[in-house]
């Protein structure tokens, strides 16, 4: 049974008629009656009664109307679904945000949902090698990963280029240094992020190249925590210039790491000639104009 004899069918029964019905289904009555006349053959019942002056539904009619009238409702809301969905009304777009990603994520979150409230933004919260894996599998669209990518496997748009500075106890003897080199800190206790994360793996080879092998005084994913960790005099910690604005003073000293400098850079990053949804793009769009509009939406390096 197709749905146009179902409307056909609820239009007569509606407007009483079938010259009613085709003028609001903006056709011709006998189009209309062939319609009708199609789905009584396909339940095999008389569903109207056509000898009155109004057209009424027979015991089968009135069995049928409700039925029909859900099945067009729910066929209306398919069609508006798909069209919302294709115009970026709706939908759920995943993103992978890498431990340090507030400060980048934050304003693009509230941009995007000002502009698309009805699309729900489900976040996968992970260093870059995990991201890097849920894409390839197809579990995100989107992914903020640690650059330099592979330009023959990603397309990507850099969302922050920093470098790393010192983060250390405010009465520490840093405090007096607005620079330091990075084999100044051989017999400081580093706090790193959780192992997996790539971050470690540069600053680690960093330490190494300046001649020493870094002492490791605890681990975690989240900055706060790292932060915390500083503040109580645990250790030191390496972290993006940007994620340290807005410190107290009084909490904690940092430095420009130089000698090397140790790159921190970030780019939204998704599988090159993979298909996107209409929201990824949505969020594509988003994440374009705030880079146009310059470091007030996202953080400068």
């Amino acid at each position: 049974m197709e749905l146009r004899a179902l409307e056909a069918f609820w239009q007569v029964v509606k407007c009483g008629g079938f010259t009613a019905a085709a003028d609001r289904l903006r056709t011709t009555q006998p189009t209309v009656s062939k319609l009708v006349a199609q789905l009584e053959r396909d339940l095999g019942q008389a569903l109207l009664q056509r000898g009155t002056r109004r057209v009424l539904p027979t015991d089968a009619g009135r069995l049928v109307l409700p039925h029909a009238e859900r099945m067009l409702r729910e066929a209306a809301a398919i069609r508006s679904g798909v069209s919302d969905l294709s115009r970026g009304l709706r939908g759920e777009l995943r993103i992978g945000v890498p431990p340090l990603g507030p400060q980048l994520f934050v304003p693009l979150m509230h941009a995007f949902r000002l502009r698309h409230p009805g699309i729900e933004l489900r976040l996968y919260e992970d260093g870059s090698r995990a991201i890097e894996q849920a894409m390839l599998e197809g579990e995100l669209e989107l992914g903020g990963l640690l650059a330099p990518l592979d330009d023959r496997r990603y397309e990507h748009l850099m969302l922050i280029d920093d470098r790393l500075a010192l983060l250390a106890p405010a009465r520490s003897r840093w405090a007096r240094h607005a620079s330091v080199r990075l084999a100044e800190l051989a017999d400081e206790p580093l706090i790193l992020f959780l192992a997996p994360y790539m971050l470690n793996e540069r600053i680690v080879e960093a330490c190494r190249q300046a001649g020493f092998e870094p002492e490791i005084a605890g681990r975690s994913g989240q900055i706060g925590f790292i932060q915390e960790l500083v503040r109580s005099g645990v250790g030191v910690a390496l972290l993006p210039g940007s994620e340290l604005r807005g410190l107290r003073g009084g909490d904690f000293a940092i430095s420009a790491l130089v000698e090397p400098q140790i790159s921190w850079r970030i780019d939204l990053a998704w599988l090159r000639g993979a298909y996107l949804s209409h929201a990824a793009r949505a969020w594509l769009d988003v994440v374009r104009e705030q880079r146009r509009i310059g470091p007030s939406a996202l953080p400068a390096g």
